[in-house]
């Protein structure tokens, strides 16, 4: 035989469990597994060493615990339970401890039998104080994982009864490939198989790696203790992911053994909500710790969410409008831990300090969702008066560096200090836990001008040119033609991203009008927005109030889905539009719903596939509305669908660019409080040399007076907000030289100042260059980076600029580093190596291709040579093997072993390195698709 059988590496996945510290057990049969089970629990229960379970009351205690479901015996392993004994006396029984490890039991067995019609038999089960909670499936490393999966989905139909519903995890390996997922009453799905790593997000695939790492039994208590979640409202049992468990470590480690602060930087989509859950959770249960506060922005607690809390923790949502229930629970301080919103919170600081004060020594946790937004930055100083011990922790997907900083100029290093984990966007595609992007970009008119006068330069009327009718028309237009081929005939739903309440407006009215044309099949559109109560008007403006815009959008929306909702219930209006969004199966679904900002961050939906674009976004912007689109279904979803009509082609590669990096996530832009006390004396000092009191600054005539009072207030305003974010700061003439009531003064001639002279001047100069546009529809690029996109990348390198070459070498280098595409990572290396050592030396008129494709066939017969050398394996048969396997994909070991002599385990060992060589070899210079 010239291959490990599967007998083999099972007999080897006992004796490593054994050597790590697993007792192995003689256990074949159901009543063996009983047997020993009884025995341990009395061993391990004092009063039960003394008087063991009797007959009867082993039997009464299998009819509490024995051949439940899944989802219950779950509950019951983690629970300690009252036997009533023979004499009448109670006895407090517990089937796994979880405080303390080391009072559990480890064993390991193999080819346990099912007495039942289908004779099941496992490969290997762990046991946990004599209960099986990880089955390990096993197969030959020439057969596919998916067979070992398959397998125990049949156990699960046929054989997994008794005592077996206690497993808690499934383990599948082909030695090469390990996977683990949850047990469940349920079907179990393939999504959810998920690799182990280390805490770099390194996929461990070998299986005596994986042992060595996740079965070490400590790692196994504390995964089935801590980082495994029962799920109430579904009843179900959910593992989590291993960059989730590292974060949660990290997380709690930094809390418990420090006074910093922390932040974790895990992509959107990635289950950050059941990450900053989990982590709170276990917090709390710390008795140093008075109260963990989990807060959320009031905007994402949608009833997806709340449901979502709730799942991990019955009735953990304050779901009231009020602050008042979030008081009653910060005064109980029984109560661990609270989930509530950032705005709640800043409410309850602000009017309730009388209960904050019995926190004020306190150790206190506050752990903040989407922590990138400027809603926690805003309250930070209000928290920190009253909470004199709180730590902060934030989770977002999109940080604050110093691209992307906050208006107050702060990044998230700023306020918690540390990146304690990272998991991006590269990672997760690569992970299938987010699928990647497919971009298009479109333009929608040719400009005819190419030179024009001073005016043209600085005084285009941009807003005329993007709401123009006529390319509202032709976007609609364009958007009704490709939306069923993008949604895959409407099985998925679409976001539109409009720049503004008045565009989503021209859009929403113009899908209207050609949804009334004959012959139309028409698109379910709908539309949301908020509305300001005094909504700002320029002089001669007659366009509808936004609240009469919605009002009549609402009504609309009750005539297409039955509803009675109004302005009155907007919150249900909401709520209804995120319900059909997400693709909720009692309701009809919306086809595209238009917005101007909601919906563009913190949004879930599997069923969301496709995001049009008529807006500029850049940064963290982008990146959160991108990632509405790329959630994993099971369906026929492959990637997230982005059409941009406008020219954000450079934004977006910065974008990626700054997300997918993990060198600057602890740079802090922030300079110390008495720098910017400094600069703000500076700049108060000016603006008094140029008006000495507000009042004053209105009697301005001279127009560089003017100018330079605008732009010395504004860097005294921005300085400002960069003054509050310290705790030190008060607003006193002592501290700044001027107190609170003088700036308002001058702020309010500033927005005078500023309206009167810069904002109508340049709203009265705008030039209408509608004339000169041909509104038109055309696709720019479709942006997929894989080997083809790079090879053409490297074809038309610059060859004579030196300067341009090396930075075109650095965006492609880049490009690689950032890839989702295998076989680009397969390839990158070798990119890299052409690049650096071919390129350099390449002249104006030298075919690249053809050069490129001749070094990697160089480089594949060096490969092949020193192969052949250090292994003794004939040169010519390596070849001819690696040709039939480009060719047909099969490698057969007979083939393998006629170019070995060697003895039998030395023939298998070398049989493992060719085959495993000729196998990468060809992803890396096979076909490419």
């Amino acid at each position: 035989m010239g291959y490990q059988s599967e007998a083999a590496l099972e007999r080897d996945v006992m004796n490593q469990l054994e050597a790590i510290g697993y007792e192995r057990a003689l256990i074949h049969t159901e009543d063996q597994l009983k047997e020993n089970f009884r025995n341990l629990l009395n061993e391990r229960h004092t009063k039960l060493k003394a008087e063991p379970l009797s007959d009867k009351e082993f039997s009464r205690l299998m009819t509490q615990i024995n051949n439940k479901s899944v989802f219950d015996s779950a509950k019951i392993l983690r629970d300690k339970f009252v036997l009533r004994r023979d004499d009448e006396t109670e006895i407090y029984l517990e089937l796994f401890d979880q405080k303390n490890f080391s009072n559990n039991i480890f064993q390991v067995t193999n080819q346990v039998s099912v007495n039942d019609e289908f004779s099941g038999r496992y490969d290997v089960t762990i046991l946990l104080n004599g209960l099986p909670v990880v089955q390990v499936e096993l197969k030959r490393r020439d057969v596919s994982i998916h067979e070992a999966f398959d397998q125990v989905g049949r156990y699960q139909d046929h054989n997994l009864r008794g005592l077996f519903r206690y497993v808690q995890m499934f383990i599948v390996s082909n030695y090469n490939d390990t996977r683990y997922f949850a047990n469940s009453d349920k079907t179990f799905l393939r999504g959810l198989m998920f690799y182990w790593t280390d805490e770099e997000n390194n996929l461990i695939f070998n299986l005596d790696e994986f042992m060595q790492s996740f079965l070490i039994t400590g790692h196994l208590a504390k995964m089935i203790s801590k980082y495994m979640i029962i799920n109430e409202s579904e009843r179900k049992l959910m593992v989590m992911r291993p960059y989730q468990i590292y974060a949660t470590e990290a997380l709690i480690e930094r809390a418990l053994t420090t006074d910093g602060n922390g932040y974790v930087w895990h992509t959107t989509g990635s289950g950050k909500t059941l990450t900053s859950f989990k982590a709170s959770q276990l917090l709390s249960y710390e008795p140093e710790i008075s109260k963990v506060i989990f807060l959320v922005d009031r905007k994402d607690l949608d009833a997806q969410t709340q449901e979502e809390f709730n799942k991990f923790e019955h009735e953990s949502v304050d779901e009231t409008n009020s602050t008042k229930q979030l008081i009653s629970q910060l005064e109980d301080k029984s109560r661990p831990m609270i989930i509530t919103t950032i705005q709640k919170m800043s409410n309850a600081i602000s009017k309730h300090q009388h209960v904050m004060e019995q926190y004020r020594k306190d150790k206190v946790i506050f752990v903040i969702d989407e922590c990138h937004r400027s809603q926690f930055g805003d309250m930070h100083m209000k928290i920190k008066k009253h909470f004199e011990r709180a730590q902060y922790f934030g989770f977002t997907g999109t940080p604050r560096f110093e691209e992307n900083r906050s208006q107050d100029g702060r990044s998230t290093a700023d306020i918690f200090d540390k990146c304690l984990h990272s998991y991006l966007v590269k990672d997760a595609i690569r992970d299938g836990n987010v699928l990647g992007f497919s971009i298009e970009y479109i333009n929608t008119f040719k400009d005819r001008i190419r030179e024009q006068s001073g005016e043209y330069v600085a005084g285009i009327n941009t807003d005329e040119v993007w709401l123009a009718d006529e390319r509202i028309e032709k976007v609609a237009r364009h958007i009704h033609g490709i939306h069923n081929n993008k949604t895959h005939n409407r099985a998925y739903v679409a976001l539109m991203a409009t720049q503004s309440i008045e565009m989503a407006m021209k859009y929403y009215r113009m899908f209207k009008a050609i949804n009334a044309e004959p012959g139309v099949r028409p698109l379910k559109v709908a539309t949301i927005f908020t509305y300001q109560p005094n909504q700002d008007r320029k002089d001669g403006d007659v366009k509808v109030h936004a609240k009469n815009e919605l009002q009549s959008v609402i009504e609309d929306y009750n005539e297409i889905y039955g509803q009675n909702f109004s302005l009155d219930t907007y919150n249900a209006y909401f709520q209804d539009v995120s319900s059909r969004m997400k693709g909720n199966k009692a309701k009809e679904k919306i086809d595209i719903l238009i917005v101007v900002d909601m919906f563009l961050t913190g949004f879930d939906s599997r069923m969301l596939n496709t995001l049009y674009v008529d807006k500029h976004l850049k940064h963290h912007n982008l990146i959160q509305a991108y990632s509405r689109t790329n959630r994993v279904d099971k369906g026929k979803k492959v990637f997230g669908n982005i059409v941009v009509y406008r020219n954000l082609k450079k934004e977006t590669d910065e974008a990626l660019r700054i997300f997918s990096d993990t060198e600057n996530t602890d740079v802090v832009l922030s300079k110390s409080y008495e720098e910017y006390r400094k600069r703000f004396a500076g700049y108060l000092e000016k603006l008094q040399q140029i008006s000495s009191t507000p009042a004053s600054a209105k009697r301005l005539e001279d127009e560089e007076d003017i100018k330079e009072f605008i732009l010395t207030f504004r860097g005294l305003a921005r300085t400002l907000a960069r003054l509050k974010t310290f705790e030190a700061f008060e607003f006193t003439e002592e501290t700044v030289g001027m107190d609170e009531q003088e700036y308002k003064d001058y702020e309010g001639i500033y927005k005078g100042v500023y309206y009167e002279h810069i904002k109508r001047e340049r709203e009265g100069q705008k030039v209408s260059i509608l004339d000169e546009i041909d509104f038109d529809i055309e696709v720019v690029r479709n942006d997929r980076v894989n080997v083809n996109y790079i090879r053409r990348l490297i074809e038309n390198i610059e060859l004579k600029d030196k300067k341009q070459q090396a930075e075109e070498k650095r965006q492609i280098k880049l490009l690689l580093e950032q890839t989702d595409d295998q076989q680009l990572r397969n390839k990158a290396e070798l990119i890299r190596e052409f690049l650096d050592k071919v390129v350099p030396h390449l002249e104006k008129n030298d075919k690249v291709r053809e050069i490129y494709l001749n070094f990697e066939e160089e480089r594949k017969l060096e490969e092949i040579n020193r192969f052949s050398e250090e292994m003794n394996y004939p040169k010519s048969k390596l070849q001819k093997l690696i040709s039939e396997y480009e060719f047909s994909g099969h490698l057969y070991n007979d083939d393998i072993e006629a170019g070995i002599s060697a003895p039998f385990l030395e023939r298998i060992e070398k049989l493992d390195k060719v085959r495993s060589f000729i196998e990468s070899l060809s992803d890396k210079y096979g076909f490419v698709e």
